[in-house]
């Protein structure tokens, strides 16, 4: 088993990719490409709108391959007409008519109506097909998607913070399969933490970058788990997680007393 077949990400029905990849960190267009041909269709122009990212989404659809990317655009704003002027933003760099996830950026309590209602009015608009939250407040999404309110959710998960597992994942795992939300973990590596010497219990070696992005991807209830590259080299690690798979109980053991040992 290993982690390049597709996932259906929620109640979206999108086809994805197991491994997202995040603009932020300044990796170059050819290591997003490199990316897309190895099955990774989830791009994230989030926090920090890189260069590297909209030339190679401007080359991907420049071979015909819009209709194969999922296309998320974050926002922070907190205004409606910011809102949407920040997205509409977006869409003019990258040279798109529309995105397909509009990301509510950084949560930790419902939105307030009238953002909401200016994003629902974008997706009204054929500007955006799904929406997505993110944020620290576990417990919110469970309330979130009990009401409907949010297609997908972006959660905070890696070996030292995996309090998503009972706050998030088992309650949203438990709703209806027709009702779930999508579910896309981003800090894998915690930052780089967990893959410092300096940072590891006594006698233990630290794990790789695709060793995270197999701790995440091993859970069941996690659909895309986010890399942030700087570089390709720093890609092609990543991508090694596809073909190794999850990682079995020994190996998940071993992240767990790594992360409480971080955590603690």
């Amino acid at each position: 088993m290993n982690f390049t077949t597709p996932a259906i990400l929620g109640r979206t029905g999108l086809t994805v990719g197991r491994l997202g990849v995040a603009s932020s960190y300044g990796a170059p267009a050819a290591a997003f490409e490199e990316a897309f041909d190895h099955g990774c269709n989830y791009f994230y122009w989030g926090s920090l709108r890189r260069g590297g990212m909209a030339r190679a989404l401007r080359n991907l659809c420049g071979r015909g391959r819009r209709e194969d990317l999922v296309v998320v655009i974050q926002s922070y704003s907190r205004f409606p007409a910011l809102l949407e002027a920040s997205y509409s933003l977006a869409l003019r760099r990258l040279g798109l008519e529309y995105g397909d996830v509009l990301l509510l950026g950084w949560f930790s309590q419902r939105p307030a109506p009238r953002l909401w209602e200016r994003a629902l009015d974008l997706q009204r608009r054929g500007l955006c097909r799904f929406l997505a939250l993110s944020g620290h407040r576990r417990s919110l999404f469970p309330e979130l998607a009990r009401e409907g309110l949010g297609d997908i959710f972006h959660i905070r998960y890696n070996a030292a913070h995996r309090g998503a597992e009972t706050e998030a994942f088992a309650p949203l795992a438990a709703l209806p399969p027709a009702s779930r939300p999508g579910v896309v973990t981003y800090t894998a590596t915690r930052w780089g933490q967990l893959l410092k010497a300096s940072k590891m219990p006594p006698g233990q070696p630290p794990p790789s970058a695709a060793d995270c992005y197999r701790f995440v991807l091993s859970h069941p209830a996690v659909d895309v788990c986010l890399t942030g590259p700087s570089n390709r080299d720093q890609m092609r690690e990543a991508l090694q997680a596809l073909e190794q798979g999850p990682l079995d109980e020994k190996e998940l053991h071993r992240l767990r007393r790594i992360g409480d040992w971080l955590h603690g």
